[in-house]
């Protein structure tokens, strides 16, 4: 375990350095976010300084297994500026992920960041799709130690191919990446896209649709 995590602190280091590109360098040692404030910015409002204490840059936590007993089986652990002020302006975040046996990550996408994916226990298969007009899968199976890249805004998904548990943490260049759900904004939408539309985008009957959004 002690090998993988310290893969994985270079891994963010790596990607901290990529975070640059998307988003401005601080220009102060830090700027703890300050949840108090009713400033609206590209970011979060800097609480003063002089308030900043060491618990604004702690979690504690990702050694805990999530609940995976849900319709995906996975869970997700994220670790960005809504659990460490402290990230504010600073480019990073993570995230720790659990699979049951079969689990998925669905596919979804990351807007505004890249993640790079270490495997800590277990095997998973995981893919991104490339834009179009390739929209070409590339995708591969990961064990344990293994790291694998998944460029910023492009469809990507994990799944556990192994009969046990499987433990993956990631890392991203975003201190908040987002996440656009692929099959809850499509069909999940508020309000809710014309069941037409998709019946016509994905070449299906319209009553199929109109079945599918009723599960979101």
């Amino acid at each position: 375990m002690a090998k993988q995590m310290l893969l994985f602190s270079l891994a963010v280091l790596t990607i901290s350095s990529l975070a640059i590109a998307y988003e401005p360098s601080p220009l102060q040692d830090f700027c703890v976010a300050d949840s108090m404030s009713s400033a609206r910015v590209n970011g979060l409002a800097c609480k003063d300084p002089k308030m900043v204490q060491s618990n604004d840059f702690f979690f504690s936590g990702l050694h805990i297994a999530g609940n995976t007993s849900n319709a995906v089986g996975s869970s997700i652990k994220p670790v960005n500026v809504a659990q460490i002020p402290g990230l504010n302006t600073l480019g990073v975040a993570m995230v720790r992920l659990d699979f049951a046996p079969w689990g998925i990550n669905p596919p979804h996408i990351h807007p505004r960041a890249s993640e790079i994916l270490t495997v800590l226990e277990g095997s998973l298969e995981v893919g991104f799709v490339t834009s179009n007009p390739e929209n070409r899968l590339i995708t591969m199976v990961l064990c344990k130690g293994d790291v694998f890249v998944f460029p910023v805004g492009l469809v990507h998904f994990q799944r556990n191919v192994g009969n046990g548990f499987a433990v993956a943490m990631a890392a991203f260049g975003s201190q908040n990446p987002g996440l656009i759900g692929i099959s809850n904004a499509v069909f999940g939408s508020n309000l809710p896209i014309a069941s037409d539309v998709l019946a016509k985008a994905f070449q299906v009957d319209k009553e199929i649709v109109e079945q599918i959004q009723l599960k979101f």
